[in-house]
């Protein structure tokens, strides 16, 4: 990369160059490692499959089905974290290295410096805000429509209708600010020893050098991972192992240690 077209801090650069081709170019790479190592993709998006069958049947015998949704939206919050594994995959792949199990689930623990695990805490916090956040939305609309939310049907409702615009505004907003915050920063982790916040500022940077293009990587993922959860969350077993690897490709492309 010409320097005009990155963005250096420290010992790494950041590029600022990023076009829709290079979503296009991680996808298929993406798309490539968990052709060659699907049980790995498969064993963590299962995870997922898990957890979120067993929230939908908790809830529905609760009846409190509806509370689903708030769950679902702060889903995403969580899944950069999940997807460390496979950022660990698609890393040993490009490096020729071989891939077992003892080492890819050894990377859940970082290098050895609690940054990693620093991090997840960061995210587990993220995602316990959002549903206190989500609650306290519940909560205003609730006492308007005098009604509980036992059932779907409150969703179609005139104050469920207005709950759903302002939760999604603010879910959009908050899931905005983890993105970038750990789009870039997480994959960093895995790859070289960096504190997380280092590793929060490179991915905050590198977002604001190419707005456009990784909001649009935001916005593909976000939709993407909600029709994967329509069908019973089975659309994740794809899906979501698809878009780690590809953010890691992304970051790549994107981030680079200087020489």
């Amino acid at each position: 990369m010409d320097s005009v077209d990155q963005v250096r801090i420290g010992s790494s650069s950041v590029a600022r160059d990023l076009t829709l081709a290079d979503l296009r170019a991680a996808l298929a790479a993406g798309w490539g490692d968990f052709r060659a190592h699907p049980w790995f993709g498969l064993f963590f998006a299962g995870i997922y499959v898990v957890a979120g069958l067993v929230l939908y049947f908790t809830l529905f015998q609760r009846g409190q089905i509806a509370w689903l949704v708030p769950a679902a939206a702060g889903f995403p919050l969580l899944a950069p974290f999940i997807a460390v594994g496979l950022y660990e995959v698609s890393r040993r792949r490009e490096a020729g290295l071989p891939s077992s199990w003892g080492a890819i689930l050894g990377a859940l623990r970082g290098r050895g410096d609690d940054q990693l695990l620093m991090m997840g805490g960061f995210v587990f916090l993220g995602f316990t805000f959002w549903i206190g956040v989500a609650h306290g939305i519940f909560a205003i609309f609730l006492s308007e429509a005098g009604t509980g939310i036992g059932s779907i049907d409150f969703l179609f409702s005139g104050a469920g209708m207005a709950m759903l615009l302002v939760g999604g505004v603010a879910g959009a907003l908050m899931a905005l600010l983890f993105y970038a915050i750990t789009v870039m920063s997480l994959p960093m982790m895995v790859d070289r020893e960096v504190d997380f916040l280092t590793a929060i500022f490179m991915s905050v940077t590198a977002v604001r050098a190419n707005p456009v293009v990784l909001i649009a990587w935001a916005v593909f993922m976000a939709v993407s991972l909600f029709a994967a959860m329509l069908p019973y969350f089975l659309g994740l077993l794809v899906v979501l192992p698809v878009l780690a690897h590809a953010t890691w490709h992304l970051y790549r492309r994107t981030v680079r240690a200087d020489a």
